[in-house]
């Protein structure tokens, strides 16, 4: 999954702005004195203006008139949105952020795993079984094991040929990376070929019920490994 960052002064507003937000200097109902803000920015009120509306487009800001431009709730973010979830996650502000995700995780991918079973073509299963290869040839390299794990994730998600599916994988992509990045810091991690292995062997098998059952476990397994690296670093 590739990560979009907004470039150019336009781009770097809406993180500055973002970063503010998410960093609760600007809590919830904050209302944004616009022209003090230009001023502190340098940038015309145009350029703010701009900024402000693309944060509004993901949810997070509002405006209002009487009332002005003010922060949003949480719960009316977009949270779906690619760079509100890449801001969240390099916050690193809400504790359970990684633990939503994995729920998220544990609900959608072993259903994921069984339409693949059922819709699987022969280019997802190539491309499931290369991820797999890369993922046994990464050995106790993290970064290539992540990589690995993240591309044989999103072939995964590809194989269901469900629209509304690949676009709940750059949640799930997100909350893998993330998981994947403390469980690998807090020392050396299981082989996770063979519990990928299990799950590509039922879909080439065409077994749904198997496939669900072996992402479930899968995912299980990955929740709890993400709970002991948590305690490691309390």
């Amino acid at each position: 999954m590739s990560e979009h960052r907004p470039r150019g002064l336009h781009g770097q507003t809406v993180e500055t702005l973002a970063a503010r937000i998410l960093s609760d200097e600007w809590g919830e109902g904050t209302v944004l004195d616009l022209p003090a803000l230009r001023e502190e920015l340098d940038i015309s009120l145009t350029a703010l203006r701009e900024a402000l509306k693309v944060l509004a487009a993901k949810g997070m800001i509002d405006a209002r008139q009487k009332r002005g431009t003010f922060v949003q709730p949480r719960d009316q973010w977009n949270m779906l949105d690619t760079d509100v979830m890449r801001w969240q996650t390099a916050a690193s502000d809400n504790p359970g952020l990684l633990d939503e995700l994995t729920e998220v995780r544990t609900v959608v991918e072993p259903a994921a795993a069984r339409i693949a079973a059922e819709r699987a073509d022969p280019v997802d299963l190539a491309a499931l079984q290369a991820a797999l290869d890369d993922m046994t040839t990464a050995g106790d390299d993290p970064e290539a094991s992540v990589r690995a794990d993240l591309t044989f994730h999103r072939a995964l998600m590809t194989a269901t040929h469900n629209n509304f599916l690949l676009q709940v994988e750059r949640v799930i992509a997100i909350g893998l990376a993330e998981r994947d990045k403390l469980v690998h810091g807090s020392g050396p991690s299981d082989n996770p070929v063979p519990s990928h292995r299990k799950v590509l062997d039922a879909i080439l098998a065409r077994d749904p019920g198997a496939a669900e059952s072996a992402m479930f476990a899968l995912v299980t397994k990955s929740r709890d490994d993400l709970d002991k690296a948590k305690k490691s670093r309390r």
